[in-house]
């Protein structure tokens, strides 16, 4: 089972050799989709996202999931040759500091009539405002650059388990808000 409320990001890196123990293939969508890995849990709950998305007029389909450390260096070099490297530490996690490590991320994409379509701000704002119902949240959320290091991506969900994603909503944290307020509330307890 995973640790479905561990951060990772650049100041909280995975080892090269993690790889979640409970990562099941699953299947491909659509042709613009290739083949994927998630949490075995992360995939039950987007299946039920998906469904509940669907009953609202939108279908969405995961981008991107599970990346191993080696393959996340693919995708760096890639951001790099296309968009420079300045550019790229604003969108592309490094090696170790990716979600999708963990299997606990997804990207996802919006299809309509079997074709890949750009997310507009009315789905983008569905989609956050739904995902916590599933244990999903929007982990680079729009005007939070400064506290979780990336852009705002419409398209990155990450599962933190039912309770904590209501608790983020309720809040309007990140995960990184969310463990600064932990760690004072630890550090007042010590005091005592």
């Amino acid at each position: 089972m995973s640790n479905y409320k561990i951060l990772v990001n650049k100041e909280h890196k995975l080892g090269k050799d993690y790889v979640p123990i409970d990562l099941v293939h699953i299947k491909k969508e659509y042709e613009f989709s290739s083949e994927e890995r998630l949490s075995f849990t992360v995939y039950k709950k987007y299946l039920e996202f998906k469904e509940y998305a669907k009953e609202h007029g939108i279908n969405i389909y995961i981008n991107s999931g599970y990346r191993s450390y080696s393959y996340q260096f693919v995708v760096w070099n890639y951001f790099i040759e296309k968009i420079g490297l300045e550019n790229t530490k604003k969108r592309v996690a490094f090696p170790g500091t990716s979600e999708h490590q963990t299997g606990l991320a997804i990207d996802l994409g919006i299809e309509k009539d079997g074709t890949d379509i750009d997310m507009d701000e009315k789905t983008a704002l569905w989609l956050e405002n739904n995902s916590y119902m599933f244990g999903f949240i929007l982990r680079y959320p729009n005007n939070k650059e400064d506290i979780t290091g990336f852009q705002y991506e419409p398209w990155h969900f990450r599962y933190v388990g039912l309770d904590l994603a209501l608790y983020l909503r309720e809040n309007n944290l990140t995960l990184e808000e969310y463990y600064k307020e932990k760690n004072k509330e630890q550090a007042k307890e010590k005091i005592k």
